[in-house]
Protein backbone atom coordinates (compact mmCIF):
# COMPACT_ATOMS: atom_id res chain seq x y z
CA UNK A 1 0.00 0.00 0.00
CA UNK A 2 1.21 3.78 -0.98
CA UNK A 3 2.49 6.18 1.60
CA UNK A 4 -1.32 7.82 2.86
CA UNK A 5 -0.85 11.93 2.67
CA UNK A 6 -0.46 13.76 5.93
CA UNK A 7 -4.20 14.81 4.91
CA UNK A 8 -5.29 11.38 4.46
CA UNK A 9 -3.75 10.22 7.94
CA UNK A 10 -5.63 13.05 9.49
CA UNK A 11 -9.13 12.14 7.95
CA UNK A 12 -8.26 8.31 8.63
CA UNK A 13 -7.47 8.96 12.65
CA UNK A 14 -11.04 11.05 12.32
CA UNK A 15 -13.16 8.58 11.02
CA UNK A 16 -11.15 5.47 13.22
CA UNK A 17 -12.02 7.67 16.67
CA UNK A 18 -10.46 7.08 19.63
CA UNK A 19 -12.03 3.24 20.31
CA UNK A 20 -10.27 2.10 16.44
CA UNK A 21 -7.50 4.14 17.02
CA UNK A 22 -6.63 1.68 20.03
CA UNK A 23 -7.63 -2.05 17.77
CA UNK A 24 -4.81 -2.33 15.21
CA UNK A 25 -6.69 -4.82 13.66
CA UNK A 26 -9.70 -2.34 12.39
CA UNK A 27 -7.27 0.45 11.41
CA UNK A 28 -5.75 -2.06 9.15
CA UNK A 29 -9.44 -2.45 7.44
CA UNK A 30 -10.06 1.46 7.62
CA UNK A 31 -6.47 1.57 5.45
CA UNK A 32 -7.68 -0.77 3.57
CA UNK A 33 -10.78 1.29 2.58
CA UNK A 34 -8.46 3.80 1.94
CA UNK A 35 -6.67 2.64 -0.49
CA UNK A 36 -9.34 1.11 -2.34
CA UNK A 37 -11.13 4.25 -2.78
CA UNK A 38 -14.29 3.30 -0.40
CA UNK A 39 -13.42 5.98 2.05
CA UNK A 40 -11.93 9.55 0.85
CA UNK A 41 -9.80 12.03 1.16
CA UNK A 42 -10.86 15.12 1.44
CA UNK A 43 -8.00 16.65 -0.60
CA UNK A 44 -8.94 14.45 -3.56
CA UNK A 45 -12.41 15.53 -3.17
CA UNK A 46 -11.30 19.50 -2.88
CA UNK A 47 -7.71 19.88 -3.71
CA UNK A 48 -5.84 22.70 -1.99
CA UNK A 49 -5.22 25.43 -4.16
CA UNK A 50 -1.61 26.03 -4.39
CA UNK A 51 0.04 28.81 -2.34
CA UNK A 52 4.07 28.60 -3.29
CA UNK A 53 4.32 32.02 -2.26
CA UNK A 54 3.71 31.00 1.16
CA UNK A 55 5.20 28.19 1.67
CA UNK A 56 8.65 29.54 -0.15
CA UNK A 57 8.18 33.00 2.96
CA UNK A 58 7.43 30.37 5.46
CA UNK A 59 10.67 28.01 4.39
CA UNK A 60 12.75 31.86 4.38
CA UNK A 61 11.04 32.43 7.77
CA UNK A 62 12.41 29.46 9.36
CA UNK A 63 15.88 30.15 9.01
CA UNK A 64 15.40 33.23 11.21
CA UNK A 65 12.30 32.96 13.20
CA UNK A 66 12.22 29.94 15.79
CA UNK A 67 9.72 27.40 13.89
CA UNK A 68 9.08 29.95 11.22
CA UNK A 69 6.66 32.08 13.16
CA UNK A 70 6.71 34.46 16.40
CA UNK A 71 3.57 32.47 18.26
CA UNK A 72 3.76 28.61 18.28
CA UNK A 73 0.30 27.88 17.00
CA UNK A 74 0.72 29.94 14.25
CA UNK A 75 2.89 27.38 12.72
CA UNK A 76 -0.19 24.76 12.03
CA UNK A 77 1.80 22.04 14.09
CA UNK A 78 -1.81 20.56 15.51
CA UNK A 79 -3.65 20.81 11.84
CA UNK A 80 -0.71 20.70 9.46
CA UNK A 81 -0.36 22.35 5.85
CA UNK A 82 1.67 25.09 5.53
CA UNK A 83 0.73 28.05 7.52
CA UNK A 84 -0.99 31.16 6.22
CA UNK A 85 1.31 33.91 5.56
CA UNK A 86 -0.95 37.42 5.33
CA UNK A 87 -0.51 39.97 3.37
CA UNK A 88 -3.30 42.33 4.20
CA UNK A 89 -6.77 42.60 5.54
CA UNK A 90 -9.61 44.43 5.59
CA UNK A 91 -13.03 43.87 7.38
CA UNK A 92 -13.70 40.35 8.29
CA UNK A 93 -11.26 39.29 5.41
CA UNK A 94 -7.68 38.22 5.44
CA UNK A 95 -5.45 37.79 1.96
CA UNK A 96 -2.19 35.58 1.90
CA UNK A 97 0.17 36.67 -0.06
CA UNK A 98 -0.77 34.17 -2.97
CA UNK A 99 -3.64 36.37 -3.21
CA UNK A 100 -6.17 33.97 -1.78
CA UNK A 101 -9.02 35.15 0.25
CA UNK A 102 -10.23 34.29 3.64
CA UNK A 103 -13.35 34.95 5.80
CA UNK A 104 -11.55 35.48 8.86
CA UNK A 105 -13.22 33.91 12.60
CA UNK A 106 -10.15 34.89 14.49
CA UNK A 107 -9.48 38.21 14.20
CA UNK A 108 -6.05 38.57 15.58
CA UNK A 109 -7.32 36.46 18.78
CA UNK A 110 -10.20 38.24 19.50
CA UNK A 111 -8.50 42.22 19.77
CA UNK A 112 -9.88 42.95 16.18
CA UNK A 113 -14.40 43.19 17.20
CA UNK A 114 -14.48 46.06 14.67
CA UNK A 115 -13.07 43.78 12.19
CA UNK A 116 -9.60 44.55 9.96
CA UNK A 117 -8.07 47.98 9.38
CA UNK A 118 -11.62 50.29 10.23
CA UNK A 119 -11.28 53.20 8.88
CA UNK A 120 -11.73 55.64 12.17
CA UNK A 121 -8.93 53.01 14.01
CA UNK A 122 -6.38 53.82 10.70
CA UNK A 123 -7.39 57.28 10.56
CA UNK A 124 -6.40 57.95 14.68
CA UNK A 125 -3.26 55.65 14.03
CA UNK A 126 -2.19 57.82 10.53
CA UNK A 127 -2.55 60.80 13.15
CA UNK A 128 -0.83 59.93 16.13
CA UNK A 129 1.99 58.78 14.17
CA UNK A 130 2.77 62.00 12.56
CA UNK A 131 2.38 63.62 16.19
CA UNK A 132 4.45 60.85 17.76
CA UNK A 133 5.14 56.95 17.57
CA UNK A 134 6.24 56.92 21.37
CA UNK A 135 7.28 59.95 24.00
CA UNK A 136 8.61 58.31 26.96
CA UNK A 137 6.58 60.62 29.08
CA UNK A 138 2.95 60.36 29.96
CA UNK A 139 0.15 61.89 27.70
CA UNK A 140 -3.23 62.89 27.76
CA UNK A 141 -4.24 60.00 26.19
CA UNK A 142 -3.58 57.44 29.08
CA UNK A 143 -5.47 59.42 31.16
CA UNK A 144 -8.56 59.52 28.52
CA UNK A 145 -8.42 55.62 28.09
CA UNK A 146 -8.24 54.62 31.84
CA UNK A 147 -11.00 56.84 32.31
CA UNK A 148 -13.00 54.77 29.71
CA UNK A 149 -12.17 52.17 31.22
CA UNK A 150 -12.71 52.58 34.78
CA UNK A 151 -15.95 53.89 33.55
CA UNK A 152 -17.02 50.98 31.79
CA UNK A 153 -16.04 48.30 34.54
CA UNK A 154 -16.78 49.67 37.79
CA UNK A 155 -14.64 47.25 39.93
CA UNK A 156 -11.36 49.09 38.24
CA UNK A 157 -10.61 52.17 39.87
CA UNK A 158 -7.48 52.57 38.98
CA UNK A 159 -5.42 51.08 35.98
CA UNK A 160 -1.87 50.86 34.85
CA UNK A 161 -1.33 50.19 30.79
CA UNK A 162 1.18 48.11 29.71
CA UNK A 163 2.28 46.06 26.53
CA UNK A 164 0.66 42.42 26.83
CA UNK A 165 -1.65 40.44 28.34
CA UNK A 166 1.48 38.34 30.07
CA UNK A 167 2.77 41.17 31.57
CA UNK A 168 -0.29 42.17 33.29
CA UNK A 169 -1.26 39.01 34.20
CA UNK A 170 2.26 38.63 35.90
CA UNK A 171 1.89 41.81 36.93
CA UNK A 172 -1.46 41.61 38.67
CA UNK A 173 -0.17 38.48 40.25
CA UNK A 174 2.74 40.19 41.57
CA UNK A 175 0.55 42.64 43.87
CA UNK A 176 -1.91 40.03 45.01
CA UNK A 177 1.38 38.62 46.63
CA UNK A 178 2.61 41.90 47.63
CA UNK A 179 -1.20 42.73 49.20
CA UNK A 180 -1.74 39.78 50.66
CA UNK A 181 1.84 39.11 52.01
CA UNK A 182 0.89 35.37 51.07
CA UNK A 183 3.10 33.48 48.18
CA UNK A 184 0.80 30.39 46.45
CA UNK A 185 -1.73 30.96 43.72
CA UNK A 186 -4.03 29.39 42.54
CA UNK A 187 -4.96 28.71 38.44
CA UNK A 188 -7.26 26.19 36.46
CA UNK A 189 -6.08 23.63 34.14
CA UNK A 190 -6.62 24.58 30.90
CA UNK A 191 -6.71 28.49 31.51
CA UNK A 192 -3.72 30.70 30.04
CA UNK A 193 -2.69 33.82 31.67
CA UNK A 194 0.49 34.31 29.46
CA UNK A 195 3.80 32.57 29.44
CA UNK A 196 5.22 33.94 32.81
CA UNK A 197 6.98 31.24 34.82
CA UNK A 198 4.12 30.44 37.48
CA UNK A 199 1.74 30.15 34.84
CA UNK A 200 2.80 27.53 32.08
CA UNK A 201 2.01 24.72 33.96
CA UNK A 202 -1.35 22.81 32.57
CA UNK A 203 -1.91 26.04 30.91
CA UNK A 204 -4.36 26.33 27.67
CA UNK A 205 -3.83 27.74 24.30
CA UNK A 206 -0.69 27.02 22.96
CA UNK A 207 0.67 24.60 25.52
CA UNK A 208 -2.22 22.60 24.77
CA UNK A 209 -2.02 23.09 21.08
CA UNK A 210 1.69 21.54 21.46
CA UNK A 211 0.76 19.20 23.94
CA UNK A 212 3.31 20.45 26.10
CA UNK A 213 1.89 20.21 30.34
CA UNK A 214 4.72 22.09 31.69
CA UNK A 215 7.62 24.06 30.15
CA UNK A 216 11.30 23.40 30.58
CA UNK A 217 13.22 26.04 32.43
CA UNK A 218 10.79 27.11 35.31
CA UNK A 219 12.54 26.01 38.35
CA UNK A 220 10.26 23.44 40.36
CA UNK A 221 10.46 25.47 43.53
CA UNK A 222 9.01 28.60 41.30
CA UNK A 223 6.20 26.55 40.03
CA UNK A 224 5.67 25.32 43.41
CA UNK A 225 3.92 28.47 43.99
CA UNK A 226 0.89 27.57 41.57
CA UNK A 227 -2.11 25.17 42.52
CA UNK A 228 -3.56 24.39 39.68
CA UNK A 229 -7.54 23.20 40.29
CA UNK A 230 -10.12 21.91 37.40
CA UNK A 231 -12.13 24.47 36.30
CA UNK A 232 -15.76 24.77 36.94
CA UNK A 233 -15.28 22.80 40.54
CA UNK A 234 -15.47 24.83 43.62
CA UNK A 235 -15.37 21.66 45.63
CA UNK A 236 -11.36 21.83 44.37
CA UNK A 237 -10.81 25.28 45.28
CA UNK A 238 -12.44 24.07 48.81
CA UNK A 239 -10.05 21.54 49.50
CA UNK A 240 -6.51 23.74 48.04
CA UNK A 241 -7.70 26.45 51.15
CA UNK A 242 -7.90 23.96 54.11
CA UNK A 243 -5.39 22.28 52.79
CA UNK A 244 -2.56 25.66 52.57
CA UNK A 245 -4.50 27.96 55.45
CA UNK A 246 -3.52 31.33 54.95
CA UNK A 247 -0.66 30.68 52.21
CA UNK A 248 -2.75 31.65 48.94
CA UNK A 249 -3.07 35.31 48.07
CA UNK A 250 -5.32 34.83 44.70
CA UNK A 251 -7.02 32.42 42.73
CA UNK A 252 -6.58 33.37 38.96
CA UNK A 253 -9.80 32.30 36.25
CA UNK A 254 -10.65 33.22 33.03
CA UNK A 255 -14.40 34.02 33.75
CA UNK A 256 -15.11 32.38 30.60
CA UNK A 257 -12.70 29.91 29.69
CA UNK A 258 -11.02 30.30 25.95
CA UNK A 259 -7.63 28.88 26.07
CA UNK A 260 -8.72 25.26 26.39
CA UNK A 261 -11.43 26.29 23.75
CA UNK A 262 -14.48 28.02 24.96
CA UNK A 263 -15.70 26.52 28.24
CA UNK A 264 -18.58 28.55 29.92
CA UNK A 265 -18.15 29.30 34.01
CA UNK A 266 -21.12 26.18 35.58
CA UNK A 267 -24.24 27.86 37.48
CA UNK A 268 -22.83 29.40 40.77
CA UNK A 269 -18.45 28.94 39.82
CA UNK A 270 -18.21 32.79 39.93
CA UNK A 271 -20.17 33.43 42.81
CA UNK A 272 -18.70 30.91 44.65
CA UNK A 273 -15.19 32.04 43.94
CA UNK A 274 -15.94 35.24 45.39
CA UNK A 275 -17.46 33.84 48.18
CA UNK A 276 -14.47 31.69 48.91
CA UNK A 277 -11.50 33.93 48.59
CA UNK A 278 -13.76 36.68 50.57
CA UNK A 279 -13.95 34.52 53.09
CA UNK A 280 -10.27 33.35 53.24
CA UNK A 281 -8.99 37.00 52.63
CA UNK A 282 -7.85 36.05 49.37
CA UNK A 283 -7.87 38.36 46.23
CA UNK A 284 -9.76 37.44 42.93
CA UNK A 285 -8.46 37.79 39.71
CA UNK A 286 -10.13 38.21 36.90
CA UNK A 287 -8.02 37.57 33.02
CA UNK A 288 -10.23 39.39 31.03
CA UNK A 289 -8.13 39.96 28.43
CA UNK A 290 -10.33 37.73 26.15
CA UNK A 291 -13.84 38.58 27.62
CA UNK A 292 -13.09 42.08 28.55
CA UNK A 293 -15.06 44.54 26.31
CA UNK A 294 -16.06 41.30 24.23
CA UNK A 295 -18.87 39.57 26.37
CA UNK A 296 -19.81 43.03 27.29
CA UNK A 297 -19.17 46.44 27.45
CA UNK A 298 -18.38 45.62 31.29
CA UNK A 299 -16.89 42.80 29.77
CA UNK A 300 -17.70 39.11 31.94
CA UNK A 301 -17.94 40.81 35.32
CA UNK A 302 -21.02 42.55 34.46
CA UNK A 303 -22.74 40.05 32.73
CA UNK A 304 -22.32 37.33 35.28
CA UNK A 305 -22.64 40.40 38.21
CA UNK A 306 -19.22 39.58 40.20
CA UNK A 307 -16.75 42.03 41.45
CA UNK A 308 -13.31 40.94 41.07
CA UNK A 309 -10.43 42.47 43.22
CA UNK A 310 -8.22 42.99 39.93
CA UNK A 311 -8.79 42.65 36.87
CA UNK A 312 -6.38 41.91 33.32
CA UNK A 313 -7.30 43.17 30.19
CA UNK A 314 -6.34 43.35 27.04
CA UNK A 315 -6.53 42.97 23.40
CA UNK A 316 -9.55 44.78 22.48
CA UNK A 317 -8.44 47.93 24.39
CA UNK A 318 -5.97 48.55 22.00
CA UNK A 319 -8.14 47.98 18.67
CA UNK A 320 -5.23 46.00 17.24
CA UNK A 321 -2.26 47.35 18.35
CA UNK A 322 0.26 45.98 21.61
CA UNK A 323 -0.97 47.00 24.97
CA UNK A 324 -2.66 45.13 27.82
CA UNK A 325 -3.54 46.54 31.66
CA UNK A 326 -4.35 45.82 34.97
CA UNK A 327 -6.06 47.37 37.21
CA UNK A 328 -8.74 46.92 40.40
CA UNK A 329 -9.23 48.78 43.45
CA UNK A 330 -7.56 51.77 45.01
CA UNK A 331 -6.59 50.41 47.69
CA UNK A 332 -4.92 47.67 45.94
CA UNK A 333 -3.44 49.34 43.37
CA UNK A 334 -1.92 52.40 44.95
CA UNK A 335 0.63 49.42 46.15
CA UNK A 336 2.10 49.73 42.81
CA UNK A 337 5.32 52.06 41.94
CA UNK A 338 5.63 55.01 42.38
CA UNK A 339 2.56 55.35 45.26
CA UNK A 340 3.66 51.75 46.58
CA UNK A 341 6.76 49.21 46.69
CA UNK A 342 5.23 47.20 44.12
CA UNK A 343 8.01 48.03 41.07
CA UNK A 344 6.43 47.42 37.49
CA UNK A 345 7.51 49.74 34.80
CA UNK A 346 7.87 49.49 30.93
CA UNK A 347 9.30 51.56 28.05
CA UNK A 348 6.16 51.60 25.69
CA UNK A 349 3.62 51.42 28.28
CA UNK A 350 0.81 53.50 27.27
CA UNK A 351 2.46 54.33 23.95
CA UNK A 352 0.27 57.17 22.39
CA UNK A 353 -0.69 54.90 18.85
CA UNK A 354 -2.32 52.04 20.98
CA UNK A 355 -4.04 54.61 23.71
CA UNK A 356 -5.38 56.65 19.86
CA UNK A 357 -6.13 53.05 18.66
CA UNK A 358 -8.15 52.07 22.26
CA UNK A 359 -10.07 55.56 22.09
CA UNK A 360 -10.86 55.00 18.32
CA UNK A 361 -12.60 51.61 19.36
CA UNK A 362 -14.06 51.63 22.55
CA UNK A 363 -16.91 54.48 21.64
CA UNK A 364 -18.11 52.43 19.32
CA UNK A 365 -18.52 49.63 21.37
CA UNK A 366 -20.94 51.85 23.16
CA UNK A 367 -23.78 52.24 20.30
CA UNK A 368 -27.02 50.85 21.30
CA UNK A 369 -27.82 47.23 20.12
CA UNK A 370 -23.95 46.41 19.02
CA UNK A 371 -23.20 43.71 21.93
CA UNK A 372 -26.48 42.46 20.81
CA UNK A 373 -26.04 42.21 16.80
CA UNK A 374 -22.29 40.51 16.89
CA UNK A 375 -23.75 37.69 19.87
CA UNK A 376 -26.70 37.09 17.46
CA UNK A 377 -24.51 36.33 14.57
CA UNK A 378 -22.27 34.36 16.88
CA UNK A 379 -25.34 32.48 17.82
CA UNK A 380 -26.44 32.02 14.51
CA UNK A 381 -23.01 30.50 13.76
CA UNK A 382 -23.21 28.05 16.64
CA UNK A 383 -26.43 27.18 15.77
CA UNK A 384 -25.36 26.11 12.01
CA UNK A 385 -22.62 24.23 13.38
CA UNK A 386 -24.57 22.27 15.92
CA UNK A 387 -27.13 21.59 13.21
CA UNK A 388 -24.42 20.11 10.44
CA UNK A 389 -22.99 18.18 13.14
CA UNK A 390 -26.61 16.74 14.14
CA UNK A 391 -27.70 16.03 9.99
CA UNK A 392 -24.25 14.25 9.41
CA UNK A 393 -24.64 12.17 12.68
CA UNK A 394 -21.10 13.36 13.94
CA UNK A 395 -20.27 13.51 16.99
CA UNK A 396 -19.58 17.37 18.63
CA UNK A 397 -20.53 19.85 20.93
CA UNK A 398 -20.43 23.74 20.39
CA UNK A 399 -19.57 26.03 23.18
CA UNK A 400 -20.81 29.62 22.92
CA UNK A 401 -20.49 32.28 25.29
CA UNK A 402 -21.42 35.80 24.02
CA UNK A 403 -19.24 36.07 20.31
CA UNK A 404 -16.91 32.92 21.30
CA UNK A 405 -17.21 29.53 20.51
CA UNK A 406 -15.18 26.16 19.90
CA UNK A 407 -16.30 23.04 17.80
CA UNK A 408 -15.24 20.21 19.86
CA UNK A 409 -15.51 16.59 18.11
CA UNK A 410 -16.58 14.92 21.35
CA UNK A 411 -19.66 12.98 22.12
CA UNK A 412 -19.80 14.37 25.76
CA UNK A 413 -20.48 18.08 27.35
CA UNK A 414 -17.27 19.85 27.91
CA UNK A 415 -17.37 21.51 30.97
CA UNK A 416 -13.11 21.55 31.83
CA UNK A 417 -9.88 21.29 30.45
CA UNK A 418 -10.02 17.04 31.39
CA UNK A 419 -13.05 17.18 29.08
CA UNK A 420 -11.35 19.47 26.33
CA UNK A 421 -8.90 16.65 26.18
CA UNK A 422 -11.02 14.36 25.13
CA UNK A 423 -11.94 15.86 21.66
CA UNK A 424 -10.94 14.47 18.88
CA UNK A 425 -7.98 16.41 17.65
CA UNK A 426 -7.47 14.34 14.82
CA UNK A 427 -10.89 15.29 12.74
CA UNK A 428 -10.66 19.04 14.34
CA UNK A 429 -7.79 19.02 11.90
CA UNK A 430 -9.52 17.47 9.04
CA UNK A 431 -12.19 19.92 9.73
CA UNK A 432 -9.77 22.77 10.10
CA UNK A 433 -8.31 22.07 6.58
CA UNK A 434 -11.59 21.76 4.18
CA UNK A 435 -12.48 25.18 6.26
CA UNK A 436 -9.84 26.46 5.04
CA UNK A 437 -9.89 25.07 1.46
CA UNK A 438 -13.44 26.81 1.57
CA UNK A 439 -11.89 30.13 2.27
CA UNK A 440 -12.76 30.29 6.30
CA UNK A 441 -10.19 30.69 8.47
CA UNK A 442 -10.53 29.32 11.89
CA UNK A 443 -8.38 29.07 15.20
CA UNK A 444 -5.83 26.47 13.82
CA UNK A 445 -6.11 24.59 17.09
CA UNK A 446 -8.81 22.01 19.47
CA UNK A 447 -7.98 24.76 22.10
CA UNK A 448 -8.67 28.10 20.75
CA UNK A 449 -12.10 30.11 20.25
CA UNK A 450 -13.56 31.09 17.24
CA UNK A 451 -14.57 34.99 17.38
CA UNK A 452 -17.13 37.44 15.18
CA UNK A 453 -16.93 40.81 15.10
CA UNK A 454 -18.71 43.60 13.99
CA UNK A 455 -17.44 43.81 10.41
CA UNK A 456 -19.04 40.13 10.04
CA UNK A 457 -22.12 40.21 7.76
CA UNK A 458 -25.17 37.50 8.01
CA UNK A 459 -24.25 36.53 4.69
CA UNK A 460 -20.60 35.12 6.04
CA UNK A 461 -22.57 33.53 8.62
CA UNK A 462 -24.35 31.41 6.21
CA UNK A 463 -21.72 30.93 4.00
CA UNK A 464 -19.58 29.92 6.86
CA UNK A 465 -22.32 27.41 7.56
CA UNK A 466 -22.50 26.16 4.31
CA UNK A 467 -18.54 25.51 4.22
CA UNK A 468 -18.78 23.70 7.65
CA UNK A 469 -21.89 21.59 5.92
CA UNK A 470 -19.57 20.45 2.87
CA UNK A 471 -16.43 20.33 5.19
CA UNK A 472 -18.10 17.37 7.17
CA UNK A 473 -19.82 15.83 4.37
CA UNK A 474 -16.15 15.65 2.91
CA UNK A 475 -14.58 14.64 5.92
CA UNK A 476 -17.45 11.30 5.86
CA UNK A 477 -16.20 10.82 2.20
CA UNK A 478 -19.32 11.65 0.83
Amino acid sequence: MSALSAAATRLLLCAAGPALRSDFRILKMVLTRMASGTMKDPKKSKPEKSRPRSEELFERGKKTLVGGVNSPVRAFRAVGGTPLVIDHAKGARLFDVDGREYIDFVCSWGALILGHAHPDIVSAISDQASRGTSFGMTSPLEMELGEKIAGAIPSVEMVRFVNSGTEAAMSAVRLARAFTERDLIIKFEGCYHGHSDGFLSEAGSGLATLGISASPGVPNAFASLTLNSPYNDLEAIENLFRQHPGEIAAVIVEPVAANMGVVPPAPGFLEGLRAITKKEKALLIFDEVITGFRLAYGGAQSVYKIDPDLTVMGKIIGGGLPVAAYGGKRNIMERVAPLGPVYQAGTLSGNPLAMRAGLATLPKLEAPGFYEDVNRKTQRLADGLRTALKDANVQGQVNVAGSLLTIFFTDQPVRNYADAKKSDSACFAAFFQEMLNRGIFIAPSQYEALFVSAAHTDADIDRAIAAARESIASMQGN
